[in-house]
């Protein structure tokens, strides 16, 4: 059986190369090849490959951001420059990877540890790779959230609050509502702690964007936002405020 397989890079010689490269071996069918990360998306989305070469140094999305927007993930080659964090990320979690510039002796050694893969264990999980990642990019800068093969990227500064849905949180920026599926702990955890506050176990709002506090009930208030919306404010919540204002 074919293994059906996505090239992703930003530099239209290298997916060339890696084209040419994949032509010799006949279980391996590209069925696309993506210039950015908004591309890959919607590819692998839509396409559901087997196999995806995936470049890590790309403008408006890298690899990794690529992978947090995917639900599910296929096996995955990550094509790199020299980058001392994202090479001590691979080897301590096993990761198949090439650094640029590579030869067809090292593609075909991470060829067969693919196949072999695929074959037997399965897809090995990201998951840790993409945690690493994420700690390297502390306090968030941007927020990326995937709405079928459409993403949207929020910059934190943009975000007036967000509410926990469930196991989804809703980011409201600008008037609009987005869903994103994370624990509203998770991503209180990875928000600037200077700029943003949980207020309540369901909130966290951007501190700019209060206007006042009122006293709801006892141990109980309000938080009244610029725009007029009303969010409520615990005990614990109320402390936090009072350390920052």
């Amino acid at each position: 059986m074919s293994i059906r397989t996505v090239i992703v890079d930003d530099e239209g010689p290298a997916r060339d190369l890696l084209r040419e490269l994949l032509a010799a071996y006949m279980d391996i069918e590209v069925v696309q090849e993506c210039a950015n990360g908004f591309e890959a998306v919607k590819a692998i989305t839509e396409l559901k490959p087997d196999l995806v070469f995936l470049d890590v140094q790309m403008p408006k999305l890298n690899g990794f951001e690529v992978l947090e927007l995917l639900g599910a993930h296929p096996a995955v080659i990550f094509v790199t420059a020299y980058d001392t964090y994202a090479l001590k990320a691979f080897d301590v979690h096993a990761v198949d990877y090439l650094l640029k510039p590579f030869g067809s002796e090292r593609l075909a050694e991470a060829l067969g540890r693919v196949r072999e893969r695929l074959r037997t264990s399965g897809v090995r999980s990201l998951a840790p790779v993409i945690a690493e990642a994420r700690q390297a990019e502390l306090p968030l800068q941007r927020l990326l959230i995937r709405d079928g093969s459409e993403v949207h990227v929020i910059p934190a500064e943009k975000i007036d609050y967000v509410k926990a849905e469930d196991d989804y949180v809703a980011v409201v920026a600008g008037g609009k509502t987005y869903m994103k599926q994370e624990p509203l702990s998770d991503l209180a955890a990875r928000l600037d702690p200077t700029r943003f506050i949980r207020v309540h176990r369901s909130f966290v709002l951007q501190i700019d964007r209060l206007a006042r506090i009122e006293l709801y009930a006892k141990d109980s208030r309000v938080a009244f936002l610029k725009d007029g919306t009303k969010i409520p404010v615990s005990r614990t919540g109320y402390e936090r405020l009072k350390e920052l204002l």
